[in-house]
């Protein structure tokens, strides 16, 4: 039997829904992008929400509207895939990587170490789903304010660096009874094609700015600057008589189209009552099955008030090497069932090695990241391949070790 690591959830509504927008004859940014827009907002409980293409756009978008730019500091966990790190550099600023905690998350600590006049920013990552401790990272950023030297008015107005949340992984994750997407000034959910909610390619911007920050105009400005400054989307051009338009900003072209955004509709619909629900009890098989084996870190996916959004199973095996991992792996692949790791640390990667980060600088980063295996997690598991799943990684396991 073999088990593909992470397919998208394609039914009938999510083919209707597409179906309908290519029948419509309007397939770019229009009625279904400001749908999913709203129907998110909804489910996240604030003001307003932007779609973006992608979720490395939506956060390019939100520091360059913070003004962060050359000479400028944003910290970010050195555990998270690239993008979190590349769209600090896209903008000009300096990634200030840090190491994490035994949760796979950055370490509130380690931020207040990092932290400099140069730091505008910092971006939380809510890895696998789990939500970071915003409450001691608020805490950070709050008693930290003396050392932020704001330089635009946008920076003035807020009077701290940004939390910027990226949550990627974390749609539906509940920190303190609070669901992600107001737990940070700005939150960014990646809608990429594993994604617990996908539109194949895309991203989305929730808004929850303090007062006396205006959400909804945030949102036309970056909705404008998402559409390279012109005035009038393509929608309201193409009506009779509206082709007149003006360029006010040198904004970029990060826009979703509608039908993209209709496969992200169906799946909103129905993410409580079928998506997370059916993660959950994939999560649920995994954790049973490995509960006896003392070599099993299990990964933590609720406790009182919090909750996951069961995105990756990050088992770690504990007291391995890196060799050994990638040997238990090779076993578990021969079977037919694919994982995955998450994540390469970003110093190991090239670009950010000759760029000077340097892996013996975050210990705790590498030692999560060598016995970490990510094994598959989707609604279309049935019972029986999650214990096969899990029966093929006790058995390479138990080989190895």
């Amino acid at each position: 039997m073999q088990i593909p690591f992470s397919p998208p959830y394609i039914d009938d509504d999510v083919i209707a829904e597409v179906t309908d927008s290519l029948r419509s004859g309007w397939i770019t940014t229009g009625p279904k992008v400001l749908q999913l827009e709203y129907e998110i907002a909804a489910y996240c409980q604030v003001e307003k929400a932007l779609a973006v293409n992608s979720a490395t756009s939506a956060m390019m978008l939100v520091l360059h509207w913070f003004g962060v730019t050359r000479g400028d500091e944003v910290i970010v966990p050195a555990y998270t895939y690239c993008a979190t790190a590349l769209a600090v550099m896209h903008i000009g600023a300096t990634p200030v990587m840090v190491d994490i905690g035994p949760d796979f998350n950055i370490d509130p600590e380690k931020i207040r170490q990092a932290i400099t006049p140069k730091t505008k920013a910092v971006i939380s990552v809510d890895v696998g789903g789990w939500p970071c401790d915003y409450d001691a990272i608020k805490d950070v950023i709050r008693q930290s304010k003396q050392k932020f030297a704001p330089r635009t008015e946008v920076q003035k107005k807020l009077g701290h660096m940004l939390l910027l949340a990226d949550a990627a992984h974390s749609f539906g994750a509940v920190y303190n009874n609070t669901v992600t997407g107001t737990l940070a000034n700005i939150t960014v959910f990646s809608f990429h094609a594993v994604k617990n909610v996908t539109t194949a390619e895309g991203g989305v911007i929730c808004l929850c700015m303090p007062a006396p920050f205006d959400n909804y105009e945030l949102y036309k400005t970056l909705r404008l600057w998402s559409l390279n400054g012109q005035t009038k989307d393509a929608l309201t051009k193409s009506k009779a008589g509206g082709w007149r338009y003006d360029i006010v900003y040198p904004g970029f072209k990060m826009n979703m189209p509608d039908v993209l955004a209709a496969i992200g509709l169906a799946q909103v619909r129905k993410y409580d009552t079928l998506l997370l629900k059916e993660r959950r009890r994939v999560f649920n098989t995994y954790t049973a099955a490995f509960s006896t084996h003392p070599w099993a870190i299990t990964p933590i996916f609720e406790k009182q008030g919090c909750s996951s959004s069961c995105h990756l199973y990050p088992l770690r095996i504990n007291n391995i090497t890196e060799e050994q991992r990638d040997e238990i792996i090779e076993l578990i692949t021969a079977q037919g069932v694919a994982v995955n790791v998450h994540f390469i640390p970003m110093p190991l990667l090239t670009v950010f090695k000759n760029a000077g980060y340097n892996i013996t600088d975050y210990p705790k980063t590498y030692l999560m990241y060598s016995g970490e295996i990510s094994l598959p997690v989707y609604p279309q598991l049935t019972g029986s391949q999650c214990k096969l799943v899990a029966h093929t990684v006790i058995e390479a396991v138990n080989k190895v070790i």
